[in-house]
């Protein structure tokens, strides 16, 4: 299915971003934030609020940031801090923020930086937060490494407590955290994907040959992610059995950037990509799909609907946010600083 926007459009953005998401620790609202990605400019970060009467978004407080905006993650347990990846002189740096009170007001005082990630020395790609409830740990990869860190924010403290190198894998680009086990992260590299221990910071399975973009645990279903490849679009894996994914979904027409799983309804996925889209999934899998393989040595599968195809967009699409507070609300934003709301409930109540 094709189609347009109906959604509501937010264009409080000054400059191109590609950063947005969900704060899932703000409990009584839909809330997002968005980071910009100015070379020449202040940059910013937007805590975007949708209106009691849901009928627009509206800046409940604009924040200035030193850098370009690489990466950004709301903490999942404290809705007033968060983490970003901004270029730093010549190189890249991470910093956990929060967010001042705001007295009511939309230009609110400056952010207070709690501490830096500061034992990298490679292009940093991201950092990870647990998903699930308060955890005093924090992930953050760079091209050659990943590093677990023990936080304590009242204290503005961050040490590392366990370093794993890439060793001979091609340079790392990004991971996961697995929300079923806080030991084990996927991170994906240029021609790979690997899980990693943290206890051991040992390397598992692995998946080979494919260019990975992005990577998403299933939230409900323990053991199955799904990955954004740059020709082959979106693959749904179980991590036990990777000689084939379980589900193809043929992906954009372009290079696919990101990939969701809805929160509440893990057969509702999301994807995003370069070719100013974004593809509603309905994507069912479990135990059955891991049946014997076809004759041409492929898993057996069927047809997964494309539910509809939201394309009233003019650039590419990097960022991509399931509400946590409405399941059915999803944020995405182009490059050209466009935020829209869309719902899916209509395709909730057809599935």
């Amino acid at each position: 299915m094709q189609g347009g926007s109906s959604g509501i459009v937010y264009g409080g953005l000054k400059y191109q971003a590609r950063c947005i998401a969900d704060v899932r620790a703000d409990a009584g609202s839909t809330t997002f934030l968005a980071g910009t990605l100015s070379l020449k400019e202040e940059n910013e970060v937007h805590l975007i609020r949708l209106s009691p009467a849901e009928s627009e978004l509206v800046c409940d407080g604009l924040f200035y940031h030193p850098n370009e905006i690489w990466d950004l993650k709301s903490c999942p347990f404290d809705h007033r801090v968060f983490s970003t990846v901004y270029t730093s002189g010549e190189g890249y740096g991470a910093s956990v923020w929060k967010i001042p009170e705001m007295y009511g007001q939309s230009n609110s005082p400056q952010l207070e930086q709690l501490f830096t990630l500061d034992e990298h020395t490679g292009k940093i790609r991201c950092v990870l937060w647990w998903p699930l409830g308060k955890h005093d740990k924090l992930i953050s990869i760079d091209d050659r490494n990943i590093f677990l860190w023990n936080i304590d924010a009242s204290n503005k403290s961050a040490k590392v407590i366990q370093k794993g190198s890439a060793d001979m894998l091609p340079n790392l680009r990004g991971g996961a955290w697995d929300p079923h086990n806080h030991n084990s992260v996927a991170a994906i590299t240029d021609s790979s994907l690997h899980c990693w221990d943290l206890r051991s910071m040992k390397k598992s399975n692995a998946i080979e040959h494919a260019h990975f973009r992005d990577v998403d645990y299933n939230p409900k279903k323990e053991h199955l992610i799904a990955t954004a490849e740059d020709e082959f679009g979106i693959h749904l894996w179980d991590l036990r059995t990777l000689k084939h994914p379980l589900k193809n979904l043929p992906g954009h027409s372009h290079w696919t950037w990101a990939v969701r799983h809805n929160p509440e309804h893990d057969q509702l996925i999301l994807s995003a990509g370069t070719d100013s889209t974004v593809n509603l999934w309905f994507a069912k899998v479990g135990t059955d799909d891991l049946g014997p393989e076809s004759p041409s040595g492929s898993p057996a599968r069927e047809e997964e609907p494309l539910l509809n195809s939201y394309t009233d967009y003019e650039d590419s699409i990097y960022g991509i946010a399931w509400s946590s507070h409405d399941p059915s609300l999803f944020a995405s934003l182009s490059y050209d600083g466009r935020v829209v709301l869309e719902s899916v409930k209509p395709y909730l109540q057809r599935k």
